[in-house]
């Protein structure tokens, strides 16, 4: 099942050529073209600007320079996780969410939602977990200590935040544009997460 692809045209006037007409050109030529590689690329960068910017919050709320000792490895452990993992899977379980629950059964999308948040939530939060802890280079049992204080704690807030964000994305986001909206909340949510580590 290949997803609809939004078409953008050109108009006329200095408004059809603005820098962020154009970026949204780009980006939905690359969207159709490279829909996997776009969606890795977007959720890399996004996981990684959402890791600097919670260590920024953390330096203000400290009364400090945000700019001192920004750990440069958070950013690029999130860029990781995001581009690898986070882009890739989120594209695969949308377009499967549509593929296995068609919009055509009865309550299609409350089960899509049932299925991504009781399913899909619990164990893409263990894989950030595990990726997160194999980054950082700790061992096993650190990551064993991680789950049982942070695990539990970070799934009820993943319920709570993620759970009307999905049910807007999932039933009234197209297709193609649903892994940059999550990447768009995802901004704040690995903010949050980046958080737990301090």
């Amino acid at each position: 099942m290949a997803p609809v692809v939004s078409t953008l045209r050109a108009g006329s006037g200095a408004g059809a050529r603005s820098l962020p007409h154009r970026v949204l050109k780009q980006y939905l030529l690359l969207l159709r073209l490279y829909p996997v590689l776009t969606k890795a690329a977007t959720s890399g960068i996004l996981s990684a600007f959402g890791n600097l910017l919670s260590q920024i919050i953390e330096r203000v709320r400290k009364k400090g320079r945000w700019f001192q000792n920004l750990d440069l490895t958070g950013p690029l452990r999130y860029a990781i996780f995001g581009f690898f993992f986070s882009g890739p899977l989120s594209h695969f379980l949308y377009l499967y969410l549509d593929h296995w629950i068609p919009a055509a059964i009865p309550f299609s999308g409350v089960r899509r939602l049932l299925l991504d948040r009781l399913v899909f939530a619990p164990t893409f939060l263990l894989l950030f977990f595990f990726c997160m802890n194999f980054l950082e280079g700790k061992d096993m049992a650190a990551f064993s200590a991680k789950v049982k204080t942070g695990y539990w704690p970070a799934l009820q807030m993943n319920w709570k935040v993620w759970t009307p964000i999905q049910f807007i994305n999932i039933n009234y986001i197209p297709l193609q544009f649903r892994v940059l909206f999550a990447n768009m909340v995802a901004l704040f949510w690995y903010t949050y997460l980046a958080s737990l580590g301090k």
